[in-house]
């Protein structure tokens, strides 16, 4: 009996030593690839060598850790995009919503569409069109209101495609990303045309990034009181910034004061924000996703005979520009051997 007890002991202890050495094994793996949903090629490395370049002493390359500053596009660089971005699904759901309220809408174009939704008046929607949806559907009320009917929604609604919530359709690859720009002392932002307020309200669970690191389209803010005498903040039907094309670079000078080190886009509506990082200087990192993976997310350009969209276009001329330039074009299809964390 004592033999039969010291042997399941020293099994036991076997067993042991094995997992401690498999789980050793596995965290020494993980440390040596933080990019593991990349697969070998010249986009990691990119990154990988630009990390090493910027955070080395003694490098040419080397900026000192509190001048270190990364930004991100959203849609279609950080989360799925199509086949129409996910705040514009957010303002017509609210529309239908809101509809009981305004009678009038019924008989009232954009919001007569919406309300019998009609898919195909829908795709033709102008961009005044979409402006009447959004003053309609996210003004009128305190700031903290709108962020309170955001998160209520976005943690409910789905996409039609995965029949998952929206953020879960974001891109593996590009959290490691941030990750690892974060772990080397990197601030990341966020830089969208989406609205800032929408994106502040899911943004620290979903990327990491605290809602002052989010730069995005955003509406005036006026400063009220409310019935009991509290001071508050409404949002009236005014645009005050509109974070796309030029307004990037511009409005990453209005916050953050400097040059960024790194961005990455995925549209034309990135171009000047790459543009700007590149005129930093400092061995800049400059990248673009091409959305050619049409199994497990889409395809669409219309650069290097990819179909034509008017959602995140990827023109040919960009895409001339950013070899010209120097610029990674990420491949979704050849660089991305993940997509989604529930990709198996």
């Amino acid at each position: 009996m004592k033999k039969s007890i010291v042997g399941a002991s020293r099994a036991a202890v076997a067993a042991l030593a094995l997992l401690c050495l498999l789980v050793s094994t596995a965290q020494a793996q993980a440390a040596a690839d933080p990019l593991p949903s990349w697969n070998e090629g010249p986009a990691k490395q990119a990154i990988i060598k630009f990390v090493a370049a910027t955070t080395t002493e003694g490098s040419p390359q080397f900026v000192s850790p509190g001048a270190r500053f990364a930004t991100f596009d959203q849609d279609g660089t950080t989360w799925v995009e199509h086949p129409i971005y996910t705040q514009v699904v957010f303002a017509l759901d609210r529309v239908v919503v809101l509809a009981p309220k305004h009678p009038e809408w019924k008989t009232t174009e954009p919001f007569k569409s919406v309300i019998a939704d009609d898919r195909e008046a829908m795709a033709k929607f102008t961009t005044k069109d979409l402006e009447k949806i959004v003053f309609a559907t996210h003004t009128g009320m305190t700031t903290s209101e709108f962020s309170a009917i955001v998160k209520d929604w976005i943690a409910k609604a789905r996409d039609p495609r995965w029949h998952r919530l929206f953020t879960d359709l974001v891109y593996q690859p590009m959290l490691e990303v941030m990750q690892y720009l974060r772990a080397n002392g990197y601030k990341t932002y966020i830089v969208t045309g989406g609205g800032q307020d929408f994106v502040r309200t899911y943004a620290e669970q979903t990327y990491g990034i605290p809602p002052e690191q989010i730069i995005g389209s955003a509406l005036e803010a006026e400063f009220s009181y409310n019935d009991a005498g509290n001071a508050i903040l409404m949002r009236p039907p005014k645009l005050l910034v509109n974070n796309n094309f030029s307004g990037k670079p511009e409005d990453i000078y209005l916050f953050i004061g400097r040059h960024p080190q790194a961005a990455f886009g995925n549209s034309t509506g990135d171009r000047e924000m790459l543009e700007y990082t590149q005129a930093g200087g400092k061995g800049a990192l400059m990248m673009l996703v091409l959305h050619d993976d049409p199994t497990r997310e889409y395809a669409y350009g219309p650069a290097e005979g990819l179909p034509a969209s008017n959602v995140g276009t990827f023109t040919q001329a960009l895409y001339d520009e950013a070899k010209a330039r120097g610029w990674n074009v990420i491949s979704m299809k050849k660089d991305w051997n993940r997509i989604f964390s529930f990709d198996k």
